[in-house]
């Protein structure tokens, strides 16, 4: 990101808060720095850390994606100006962590989320999860629901790997289980796929959620494109016929599309975030 975008960037978050948040952020400009966790027989997980109020914040970036991204880097912006707490990191074998991505898996990857709300948080967290992270964001609130506070999905990409692959002619199947290997079509790289093996997506099958009801019973809001290309929206709708809670929000944006980065899509972010903490901040 050049100067010219982190300037834009800064305004239009400055535009979205209240007046009260405003006078705040002036004073919290800098960024976090990086921080690394060493784990036993684990890679080290390479994150950003804001210290603040509850309940505090976790991003989870996409498959492929890196803490670094414009979504990540508004709400450290967001978080400090309320003065709640904040976590971004990167999966392993992604970004800053140690590890290469190809050796790594959903589980893994759950693992690593798993980490973060033991070890790297204190209480309740509000789970922001975009694309694949949405899907890990929904395994983590079931693995621990009492570090949960509420869920935030952006695009969730749930059991989205199994589905695709699913969905293909039995032949072409059949291809890609003989070569051990699937060139998984995308737009985000210059290669215009990503290389999943055969193991990943078995391994990936452990983790599908969408055949059953799905126990979370914590806010969710979840925020999806009409124009995503890559995930279709009906995967947030049927997230939220799964999910038990009976505080479901799904937002479905007519021009969004799969990142969900635009100017006015993070404002949105933004909002629905700043009207959860409000929410639960009365609550509690």
């Amino acid at each position: 990101m050049d100067m010219a975008d982190t300037t834009e960037e800064k305004s239009f978050i400055f535009d979205v808060l209240s007046k009260r948040h405003q006078r705040q952020l002036s004073s919290v400009r800098h960024k976090t720095t990086i921080q690394y966790a060493t784990r036993p027989d684990l890679p080290k997980l390479a994150y950003r850390k804001l210290k603040g109020k509850s309940p505090g914040v976790v991003f989870l970036p996409g498959f492929a994606s890196v803490m670094g991204g414009q979504k990540a880097e508004a709400l450290e912006e967001f978080c400090k100006s309320l003065g709640h707490s904040y976590l971004r990191f990167d999966y392993s074998g992604c970004g800053s962590s140690e590890g290469e991505m190809g050796n790594y898996s959903i589980g893994a990857w759950k693992k690593d989320v798993l980490y973060v709300l033991d070890e790297l948080v204190e209480g309740p967290q509000i789970l922001v999860g975009s694309s694949m992270g949405g899907w890990l964001m929904l395994l983590a609130a079931l693995a621990r629901p009492e570090k949960t506070a509420a869920l935030v999905g952006i695009s969730t990409a749930a059991d989205h790997f199994v589905t695709a692959f699913n969905s293909l002619p039995i032949e072409t199947k059949k291809e890609i289980e003989e070569q051990g290997f699937w060139k998984f079509p995308t737009k985000h790289n210059e290669e215009g796929f990503y290389t999943l093996s055969m193991d990943f997506l078995k391994e990936a099958e452990n983790h599908c959620i969408l055949q059953s009801p799905i126990p979370v019973s914590c806010p969710v809001r979840l925020v999806h494109g009409f124009k995503d290309s890559d995930v279709p929206w009906h995967v947030s709708m049927q997230v939220a016929e799964r999910v038990l809670s009976n505080d479901v929000d799904v937002i479905l944006r007519k021009h969004g599309q799969h990142r969900m980065s635009d100017k006015d899509d993070i404002k949105l972010m933004v909002y629905t975030i700043d009207d959860l903490i409000d929410k639960l901040t009365t609550l509690g």
